[in-house]
């Protein structure tokens, strides 16, 4: 599953400063901010291709125009309407060319086969500002890691023209389903983030549930129903190899794990004599702490990224609402304050957020709330929508949306903070459950 990619620097240009983008010429930005947005135009020419490369340059161009309009923050001018053609990578800039048809942003690059390996390199360039917008960059790789130098193409340019981190080059876990509703077949599998690239990690002998990737992103915590009830189990994503977490809990069920910032302590649920609590594991000794003790059902931690709290839906109130609880256990506060029930929260990346379900009026919805419950906002609503996950820079969720009736099937859907940009993830038939690694290493 590692791929090699190698990152070096180009000195073509220094840095420069951003800031908000205007229709006056200016340095290049746009701020993401809870208002709707017109997209900022953005043109592409397709990468200069070295001999042998034509496919990958095509390609890799391709991708890279998908990740930046598929934010919603972007609009590519269509290349039928480009005026200068880019001969080679050192063409001089003919930015009068660019801004007659009101692009902002210009992205030029080449693709060459060196000694086996293939070599990526781009240029951002800030149209009405006369400039380029950062240093040029170069990427090294093995020729099938041309899609991860796309995605870190438009990671790149995503960065320096939002001033926020990108989240094209990562992957998503997911339960991939098949069947009958009644008879449903899951298996656990993995994807880039846009859905390319899907490796199948588990059987369908078993019911699969809830795949959370590890800080590193290398390794995959589970449920599985192999021995008759919920046990937690690790899948190594190198070698494709799992180990039983929790066989020795005889009697018991446990499910809704997550890992620790640091990836040293699972956090999970255990359900034991009717009653459900939650636990705390350490990975390399398997001890356990238990964090939660009343007779209401606790269950769906999620750490904060600082490793110091701990988030958890519970009924203990007499109806499903949110809480949080020190990383070691106490006193629980209530968050959830809105109409409804309230379940699966998880802590955005940045900490600023928590994403949950709600259900009212006969309605699913995704939302997000403050820390501290303050600035609730529902941004989708469905028959059934639930189990958000964050992207790595905190700004996209996805979630899992099924349709109605008895043929109603489950898909993977994302939409940003700001409930704007709701679209369909592309997967392999009926897919449920994602999880949103961190950036690739």
């Amino acid at each position: 599953m590692t791929r090699f990619l190698t990152i070096a620097f180009l000195a073509l240009a220094s840095l420069a400063a951003p800031a908000v983008a205007q229709d006056t010429p200016g340095p290049l930005r746009i701020e993401i901010t809870e208002g709707v947005i017109e997209p900022l135009p953005f043109a592409l020419p397709q990468f200069i291709a070295g001999p042998g490369a034509e496919d990958q340059a095509a390609d890799i161009t391709r991708v890279i125009a998908a990740d930046l309009s598929g934010t919603g923050l972007f609009r590519e001018i269509p290349r039928d309407a480009h005026i200068s053609p880019i001969t080679s990578f050192d063409s001089p800039v003919q930015y009068a060319d660019w801004q007659a048809i009101n692009a902002q942003a210009l992205i030029t690059g080449s693709v060459t086969i060196e000694g086996g390996q293939l070599v990526v390199r781009f240029r951002l360039f800030d149209v009405f500002s006369n400039e380029p917008l950062g240093a040029g960059l170069q990427f090294v790789g093995s020729p099938d890691s041309w899609r991860r130098m796309a995605h870190n193409v438009a990671d790149n340019v995503y960065e320096r023209i939002t001033g926020e981190s990108g989240y094209f080059d990562s992957r998503v876990a997911f339960v991939h389903e098949e069947g009958p509703k009644n008879a449903r077949l899951k298996r656990i599998a993995i994807m880039d983030y846009d859905g390319a690239n899907v490796q199948y990690l588990t059987d369908s002998r078993s019911l699969v549930l809830a795949p959370r990737f590890a800080p590193d992103g290398q390794t995959l915590l589970f449920t599985s129903y192999e021995s008759g009830s919920p046990r937690l189990y690790t899948l190594d994503l190198a070698t494709v190899s799992r180990r039983p977490l929790s066989d020795h809990l005889n009697g018991t069920m446990s499910f809704a794990p997550r890992f620790s910032p640091d990836g040293d302590r699972i956090v999970f649920s255990l359900e034991q004599g009717g009653n459900t609590d939650i636990y705390l594991m350490d990975v390399a000794t398997g001890m356990q702490t238990q964090l939660t003790e009343a007779p209401s059902i606790e269950t769906a931690p999620s750490f904060s990224p600082d490793g110091t709290q701990i988030v958890f839906e519970s009924d203990r109130s007499g109806s499903q609402q949110i809480y949080i609880m020190p990383a070691t256990g106490g006193e629980a506060r209530r968050i959830s304050q809105g109409e409804g029930r309230y379940g699966t929260p998880v802590w955005s990346p940045r900490g600023d957020l928590i994403a949950f379900t709600n259900q009212q009026s006969g309605r699913f919805h995704i939302g997000v709330m403050r820390t501290d419950g303050s600035e609730e906002r529902l941004l989708t609503s469905s028959f059934l929508d639930e189990g958000p996950t964050w992207a790595p820079n905190g700004r996209v969720i996805m979630f899992t949306r099924e349709t109605a009736g008895t043929d109603g099937a489950p898909a993977i859907y994302s939409v940003d903070i700001s409930g704007r940009n709701l679209q369909r993830v592309a997967t392999p038939g009926m897919a449920s459950d994602p999880a949103w690694s961190p950036l690739n290493n």
